[in-house]
């Protein structure tokens, strides 16, 4: 369904559920299992995901919906599933490494709503990217209106949401959706060379970066105490004083 695999520095999860990696409480519950386990490891910088199938993501099991959505019970079930959904991606989102959606196939609806709440996401250029829940009288309900509008502003996400838009690769990215695209050939090279460059960065230094960044997001934290607070104790860091005095004795 999801397996891990350690790499030195990087954890890498791969999406096997055939054939469109759909979400189910199962699957769910995997994930959150992976991102207890990669964040329990203090040797891990970096996150990869990403799918075994043709399709990153496509969102809801249609066996779920067609089960659950005829009946009152069956579909407070599927809002209990989404509140799931919402706390598992919360916790990806906080997650003390950096993050990485490898995307070659489709995300859509809550599979995009999984790449939102990764720190960097990588796409093919004929991938699939949207929350077309709209289209079917629903919404993205996993955090999609929240992280999209976070992300990219309203004006992109009233676009993409309202109606029901479905981007490419090469769109997603000039919108700001994503980070970089690449043709579908090349695409795991350039994770590949970006999940080294990550490895190198000691996990304390990108988990005080990542809290500075959201703190900018939220206007109840005060941002630049935030940033004094964390360059204190990465000056107190035995990782950090040693990576200091190694550029400081090279550089003369």
């Amino acid at each position: 369904m999801i397996s891990l695999e350690i790499d030195g520095a990087v954890a890498t999860a791969t999406l096997s559920r055939t054939p469109v990696n759909a979400i189910s409480d199962e699957w769910i519950e995997r994930l959150e299992w992976v991102l207890n386990e990669t964040s329990a490891n203090p040797d891990l910088s970096a996150l990869r995901i990403r799918s075994a199938e043709k399709v990153f993501c496509a969102g809801a099991d249609l066996a779920v919906m067609r089960s659950r959505f005829t009946s009152e019970a069956g579909r407070l079930q599927m809002v209990e599933l989404a509140a799931k959904m919402q706390r598992v991606f919360a916790q990806l989102e906080a997650m003390p490494m950096v993050t990485v959606a490898q995307i070659e196939g489709a995300a859509l609806g809550g599979g995009l709503e999984l790449a939102l709440a990764c720190d960097l996401r990588v796409v093919a250029d004929t991938a699939r990217i949207g929350l077309p829940e709209a289209g079917l009288g629903l919404l993205p309900g996993a955090g999609g209106t929240q992280r999209l509008t976070r992300l990219c502003g309203d004006a992109v996400a009233r676009r993409m949401i309202l109606s029901a838009e479905v981007l490419d690769g090469v769109q997603a990215e000039k919108l700001g959706v994503v980070h970089w695209v690449a043709d579908k050939a090349q695409l795991p090279g350039l994770v590949d060379e970006l999940l080294v460059r990550i490895g190198r960065v000691p996990r304390d230094a990108i988990t005080e970066c990542k809290r500075c960044i959201q703190a900018a997001l939220d206007p109840d934290q005060d941002g630049y105490a935030i940033e004094l607070e964390g360059t204190q104790r990465l000056y107190e860091n035995p990782i950090s004083q040693e990576l200091v005095r190694r550029f400081l004795d090279k550089a003369g």
